[in-house]
């Protein structure tokens, strides 16, 4: 399935009005079990008053960048994607809003030259687009003060993206990789000067049934016309309660031994 259409046709409703925006980013905290492992990390490393620099690398709807600029109201967030109509939609949103300490950049993270800028770099389902991922996990490292930390969100190996054996296509038309074996993103991320300060899975067994009912067949409906729009409100009033459920479970298993998704927590050494 080809996702990035169904991001466009999205994309294309909510930036109509400011409303529509606050509205799909307060559903897509809600809905998307991602968020809520990505936000309560964040929460867990940094606090309200933290002066810190970030670098948001490849933001897409900008709803990381958001959260950040609420929750830490003293952050100075750098927020970069390599689609130019997503950022103008961001900036355009922002500015209305009055929100002041994100800028947005167009920019392909193969080749950032930012230089010991950030305190921390967020990547959320970014890594299984590029290929060169090895450059991109080097120019992080570049990116970081000595001391600052890079949280990388991806899908597993572990049937992420769906992925049954090997030989399976992702479900995801534009992922470049099927997902990361905790070894491959640990050593990558390690050759590249990172230490490992955090691994865990996410999407475990209930994550998983969860991801079906509330993410894959609606993502394959709205993939196949613009009518499901309609019908979407009416499946959801159905599967929120037990989706919403089955989340909450997911996130009660502190220690997963498997899962579909990765969450890992890398750490640019200080200096000596």
């Amino acid at each position: 399935m080809q996702y990035d259409p169904v991001k466009d046709k999205i994309g294309s409703f909510v930036r109509k009005h400011p409303t529509l925006r606050k509205l799909f980013y307060f559903l897509l905290h809600l809905l998307f079990l991602r968020e809520w492992y990505v936000r309560k990390k964040i929460r867990l490393l940094y606090g309200r008053d933290d002066k810190i620099s970030v670098l948001d690398a490849g933001s897409g709807f900008g709803q990381y960048s958001y959260f950040m600029s609420k929750y830490i109201k003293s952050a100075e967030i750098v927020s970069v994607d390599v689609k130019e109509d997503y950022l103008n939609d961001c900036r355009e949103f922002f500015s209305r809003l009055g929100i002041r300490n994100v800028t947005f950049e167009s920019a392909d993270l193969t080749k950032i030259k930012y230089e010991n800028k950030f305190d921390f770099i967020l990547s959320v389902d970014v890594m299984e687009h590029i290929s060169e991922d090895t450059e991109v996990f080097g120019r992080f490292y570049r990116a970081l003060k000595n001391g600052g930390k890079l949280l990388i969100n991806s899908p597993s190996d572990l049937g992420g993206s769906d992925v049954k054996s090997e030989e399976d296509e992702s479900f995801i038309g534009e992922h470049v990789r099927t997902g990361y074996s905790k070894e491959e993103i640990c050593g990558k991320l390690a050759s590249s000067g990172f230490e490992i300060e955090s691994f865990e899975y996410t999407y475990g067994f209930w994550g998983n049934i969860y991801w079906k009912i509330c993410i894959k067949y609606p993502m394959l409906m709205l993939n196949t016309s613009r009518l499901f729009f309609l019908i979407l409100p009416i499946y959801y009033s159905v599967i929120i309660l037990p989706s919403l459920v089955f989340m909450y479970l997911d996130t009660l298993q502190a220690k997963k031994t498997r899962g579909t998704g990765i969450l890992v927590i890398a750490n640019k050494p200080k200096a000596d």
